[in-house]
């Protein structure tokens, strides 16, 4: 409960023992802490500056150093790719960060990727500028390939995956999130090709 390092707990002993108290009694005894001389405990690897440190950690104990350290809470039976689904909102630890995007670890024992496309609904050029190695993130999960161990990946939670697919099976997409059939060429083309495909296979 100090900012005493591990390395200096010599001379916390040296101390304890010149008090004859227990290191719990000693703690924010401000009374008796400065009764103690920091020369009384120094010596060729410890300074009177590092003492005086130490005796300042015990007069006024009760924090912890350490920042807060929080981890990705993996949602229960997502153990493995194949029991992703896109749609899926979950959370995961950034463990590495490029300037094409973020891979996330999902605790599925393959790191999921989030594009910097995908990163923000604001024009990203570099995915460092959003995240950075170590953020917790809830993502939604756009794409499974569990034959090549890919998982694509979207920080823009209220983003549709694409090709979601409705109960019987059939590719259904999204006329909302579309651009207008008659004010896109290429669109037009583009659907009118992918609706053939699918006739072809029933």
């Amino acid at each position: 409960m100090t900012g005493v390092h591990p390395e200096t707990y010599t001379v916390v002993e040296r101390i304890l023992q010149r008090a004859g108290k227990p290191v719990q009694e000693l703690m924010g005894r401000t009374d008796l802490i400065k009764t103690l001389k920091p020369e009384w405990f120094a010596d060729e690897k410890f300074g009177i500056v590092t003492v005086n440190d130490i005796l300042q950690e015990l007069e006024k104990p009760g924090r912890d150093p350490r920042p807060d350290f929080r981890v990705a809470r993996f949602n229960e039976g997502v153990e493995d790719i194949r029991d992703l689904q896109p749609g899926m909102l979950l959370e995961g630890t950034v463990s590495n960060v490029a300037q094409f995007g973020a891979f996330v670890d999902l605790g599925v024992h393959q790191d999921g990727l989030v594009h910097v496309s995908q990163l923000s609904h604001r024009f990203v050029n570099d995915a460092r500028e959003v995240v950075k190695t170590g953020d917790i993130v809830k993502v939604r999960v756009l794409e499974v390939d569990p034959q090549r161990k890919r998982i694509s990946l979207s920080l823009k939670l209220d983003a549709a995956p694409p090709g979601k697919k409705d109960r019987a099976g059939e590719l259904r997409f999204e006329p909302a999130r579309q651009k207008s059939a008659t004010s896109d060429p290429s669109h037009t083309s583009a659907m009118a090709s992918a609706f053939a495909r699918l006739q072809s296979r029933r």
